[in-house]
């Protein structure tokens, strides 16, 4: 039986082989994306890549990446939903394309030496074409060449087998997707892979961005044409392993066994809601960003995932507190991710606190949640919001329990509501991921770079301690949070504004060039995060004032800048301040 670390390492292995540069799993927070609050895909981090920017690695990339989504949180607890999740990727940064890809993938899945899957078990997806894109001939070609009969190559059309964009413009383009027969009967006369009832595993899937799709809806060939392909390990470890769930596998079983340890019975979907959003939660908090609860941005979804857990541990009847138990052997499951271990004491110290927070006040909330369902025989937007903003229930929590209780849920009011708090919260964000690919337009950029000179004036004038702890830049303005353990005065701040505008009075070249971390560092370049870089890297350079690692994009010259303005000063959460700033 194949373990997931062995499947992740034979993955590794394989494009090892095959000339890929194996890089390290970037942070969960995004950099440089205001787009979305956590990483998504493993082809997140890489985004600049698929553009003009060259990986300092080369053209062929690939790693395991961690990963969080919340879209699908209702349906954790069946056999293959999860929030947070690994995905094995591999890239082509305007290197090989189809025929190569897809002959890869086969020799991963069925070679002796790799999977060793049989051959006869698998059949394969295509995208069948319309007006805007022809039918992918190469990809039906490929795969006959290897031996896939016609009778198991299935052409769909967009919904199935195209990818992005995400948004109204951007790239985009057909996918192969590849899936296993596990022997389960067919649940009707029209079962086919990809009919999601369990018969055939989904077990890869190559994406071809050769097309970007215009503002006035043509697609348009890419010059650089790029490969994406991804694999989740959870999923692709349960199916190998013969299990019907990915809770039966040694990724959770430990999770679940310390929960059986703690109740005595319950509901096999509430221990995988626990065992899975604290798994969840741990992995954010470990992360260099240091993300903690809050009522906003990822602190909200951080929230909610320990919150929901907690209230589950109850509804199994677990007595006192319980998260930090179960942290424990998350870490000691995954000490492959060294980054667990180094931030222990800060993970069991803010699940300890969010776990006391929430145990004051969940009694009360959930007798005033039933007093409310009881009376009204329904649950309003403004209950719900009355129950976040007086106990601490997330919203979607409110709506969950009433439901539970069989009580209804004005649902259409409700998700209008949700929506405005959405986007407070995400305090500008976009809502969409644009096709995985962050804004470049010329405005964004300069305030990219502008955050380079507003990191490097923080540290002349506050002190080295200052740290970088997030940013988001639309092209509107600059977000940028970094560690300070106090409020920011007026005269600091216009003192910072005055060294930001004396280097772009300067007109002074932003510099790029590739090197390893270790001389990066020795020259004094800032590294945000050590344990994300491998090999080379970008290092971008304002001469005598600012160097730091960072995968762009920036401005050829500070005099692009125009004049740099602070607009606000405010604490974020403890020890962190946000700075909000524009240029022009």
């Amino acid at each position: 039986m194949i373990t997931a670390k062995q499947l992740q390492a034979k993955f590794i292995e394989f494009f090892k082989e095959h000339k890929h540069a194996i890089i390290p799993s970037a942070s969960l927070i995004p950099e440089n994306d205001p787009t979305v609050l956590f990483t998504t895909a493993g082809m997140h981090p890489l985004v600049p890549f698929f553009l003009e920017q060259t990986h300092p690695k080369g053209k062929r990339l690939a790693n395991a990446q961690k990963c969080l989504r919340t879209n699908d949180i209702d349906s954790v607890g069946d056999p293959s939903h999860n929030t947070f999740f690994f995905m094995l990727g591999s890239w082509s940064f305007g290197d090989y394309f189809k025929k190569e890809a897809i002959e890869m993938s086969w020799e991963f899945l069925t070679s002796k030496k790799w999977l060793a899957l049989d051959k006869s078990k698998l059949s394969v997806t295509v995208f069948a074409g319309d007006s805007d894109a022809p039918k992918d001939e190469e990809s039906i070609k490929t795969w006959k060449s290897l031996g896939v009969p016609e009778n198991k190559i299935f052409q769909n059309g967009k919904k199935d087998n195209w990818w992005g964009p995400a948004g109204e413009t951007g790239p985009c383009g057909p996918d192969t997707e590849m899936f296993f027969d596990t022997g389960k009967e067919k649940c009707g006369p029209n079962c086919v892979p990809g009919c999601g009832c369990g018969k055939y595993f989904e077990i890869w899937n190559d994406v071809f961005m050769e097309y970007n799709k215009t503002k006035d809806g043509k697609y348009e060939k890419l010059k650089k044409r790029s490969v994406d392909t991804g694999m989740g390990l959870e999923r692709t470890a349960a199916m190998l392993q013969g299990k019907d769930s990915i809770y039966d596998t040694e990724m959770f079983q430990p999770i679940i066994k310390k929960i059986n340890s703690l109740c005595s019975g319950g509901s096999f979907i509430s221990k995988r809601i626990v065992a899975d959003h604290l798994r969840a939660a741990v992995f954010v908090l470990s992360d260099p960003m240091a993300v903690v609860p809050s009522n906003l941005d990822r602190g909200y979804i951080l929230r909610r995932l320990i919150r929901r857990a907690i209230r589950h541990g109850r509804l199994l009847g677990i007595k006192g507190d319980f998260c930090a138990k179960i942290a424990e052997v998350v870490i000691e499951t995954y000490d492959e991710w060294p980054e667990l271990k180094e931030r222990k004491k800060f993970v069991v110290s803010e699940l300890t606190k969010e776990e006391e927070r929430f145990n004051k006040t969940l009694d009360k909330g959930l007798r005033e949640l039933s007093r409310i369902c009881k009376e009204n025989k329904k649950i309003t937007a403004n209950d719900a919001f009355l129950v976040f903003q007086s106990y601490g229930f997330p919203l979607e929590m409110t709506v969950e329990v009433a439901e539970e209780l069989g009580f209804h849920v004005e649902k259409e009011e409700f998700e209008k509501e949700f929506a405005k708090h959405q986007e407070l919260s995400r305090k500008g964000a976009e809502k969409k991921f644009k096709s995985g690919l962050a804004d470049t337009g010329e405005q964004t950029v300069k305030l990219h770079t502008a955050t380079h000179l507003l990191h490097a004036a923080l540290r002349k004038v506050l002190g080295d301690s200052v740290k970088q702890r997030g940013s988001n830049i639309t092209a509107e303005r600059l977000r940028f949070d970094f560690s300070y353990p106090e409020k920011v005065t007026s005269e600091q701040l216009k003192e910072v504004e005055k060294i930001v505008n004396d280097q772009i009075s300067k007109s002074v070249p932003v510099k790029r060039e590739e090197k390893s971390i270790d001389e990066a560092k020795k020259e004094g370049a800032v590294a945000l995060f050590d344990e994300k870089y491998g090999g080379r890297v970008s290092v971008y350079t304002i001469a005598g004032f600012s160097k730091e690692v960072c995968t762009g994009p920036h401005v050829s010259n500070t005099k692009e800048l125009g004049k740099f303005k602070i607009l606000k000063e405010e604490a974020v959460s403890a020890g962190v301040r946000r700075i909000k700033a524009v240029v022009g």
